[in-house]
């Protein structure tokens, strides 16, 4: 599978003729004359009119990322999950379905639980590794196959190719959140799918500073997620877009050191007596280790592990960890962990959490870019 390493675009520069990306923080732009103003509110014409609507610094960040994923268009949001919103809300309506997987992050599961319901629009899951599923829960009324791959947190994954065959055999649009990915290890549009959105608050930015979302695409659905945005507002501000569009050109770099890291990470403690189990796409014991090695170009930054003694255990675990914070976030340069059940996953039952692996046990491990000697030593420690 071929990548994009190079996400520099041609963005014309100013008469200042800068080297770095300029921002534009403007909430309008100027009409040369009322004749202008017109033609532009009746789109006779291109360019920029609000920063809700549009914004050059906005602009060259969906660029860059459109471009890495080998789509037509794309349009950014404030966070992650504005972005899978958008995707969804743009594009459905009262009385439509959609088949899920049922491996999502929690506030992804909330969406589809508890509000999506509201404006009549209901979702099946489904086994996110079982296509037979997948196709037998396609109603009349289902306009959109929706999944995560690979999951969070458990790094389950979806086989992109054959839901994309199915996607397209039913006419239906195939959405994914690639975050955890990202463009540089898996490029979904080229294996089928319709949609793709990402949270740019981890892995884009790197660094745990800003928030921001996006979703890129086929280019007619791209024009109807740009038309909810423009009208419902929920746009990334200028500030925010340049410090991700600087964050982009070097993605390609960090990914490939995060999934050095995390492979090395996960092969050094799958042995140890304390841990029930680990979890990464790249280590030969995942139960989707040939999947992973076909649409993935590298493993990621997250690895997945269970601590023997369930809840106690794991948070003990995580309380003598000297170099992983303890925090929500994810694809930062620092390692961080987290235990699901009790945070990002919390809000869900135990019967689904239990249905898509989330023990008590469970920790996710977002590994940095430290020294990786360092980084094992102290799991080590922490375990033993």
């Amino acid at each position: 599978m071929n990548h994009t390493d190079t996400v520099r675009t041609q963005t014309p520069r100013t008469s200042q003729r800068e080297h770095s990306t300029p921002i534009f923080p403007t909430s309008s732009f100027v009409f040369d004359d009322a004749e202008h103003m017109r033609a532009m509110f009746a789109d006779e014409q291109e360019g920029n009119i609000y920063s809700r609507f549009t914004n050059p610094t906005v602009a060259e960040f969906v660029q860059k990322v459109a471009a890495m994923e080998g789509a037509a268009a794309g349009v950014a949001t404030t966070t992650g999950m504005a972005a899978g919103f958008a995707s969804i809300m743009a594009l459905l309506r009262s009385g439509d379905h959609i088949v899920s997987s049922r491996a999502l992050f929690g506030s992804t599961v909330a969406l589809l639980n508890q509000y999506l319901p509201r404006w009549g629009i209901t979702c099946t899951y489904v086994d996110i590794a079982d296509i037979d599923q997948w196709t037998n829960a396609i109603q009349p009324n289902t306009k959109m196959l929706l999944v995560e791959t690979p999951s969070n947190p458990g790094l389950d994954l979806a086989d992109l190719a054959a839901l994309g065959a199915l996607a397209n055999s039913r006419g239906l649009i195939l959405n994914v959140d690639n975050t955890f990915a990202t463009p540089m290890l898996q490029r979904p549009l080229d294996l089928g799918a319709h949609l793709v959105w990402h949270s740019a608050t981890k892995w884009f930015d790197g660094q745990g500073r800003t928030m921001g979302g996006v979703v890129v695409g086929q280019e007619d659905l791209i024009k109807q997620v740009y038309q909810y945005c423009r009208n419902t507002g929920p746009s990334l501000s200028p500030f925010n877009a340049w410090v991700l569009s600087k964050s982009l050109e070097t993605l390609h770099v960090r990914m490939e050191r995060h999934s050095v890291h995390a492979l090395t990470l996960a092969t050094a403690i799958e042995a140890h007596s304390a841990v029930e189990f680990v979890r990464y796409p790249f280590l030969p014991s995942h139960h989707q280790y040939d999947l992973a090695r076909q649409q993935m170009s590298a493993g990621g930054g997250i690895v997945a592990m269970c601590v023997r003694g369930g809840y106690d255990a794991a948070t003990q675990f995580m309380d003598k960890l000297t170099l992983f914070t303890i925090t929500a976030n994810v694809g930062d340069t620092r390692s961080i962990v987290t235990h699901p059940a009790s945070s990002t996953h919390a809000k869900l039952t135990e019967a689904d959490r239990q249905a898509v692996g989330i023990s008590q046990g469970l920790v996710r491990l977002s590994v940095g870019l430290e020294n990786v000697e360092d980084l094992v030593r102290d799991v080590m420690e922490a375990l033993g």
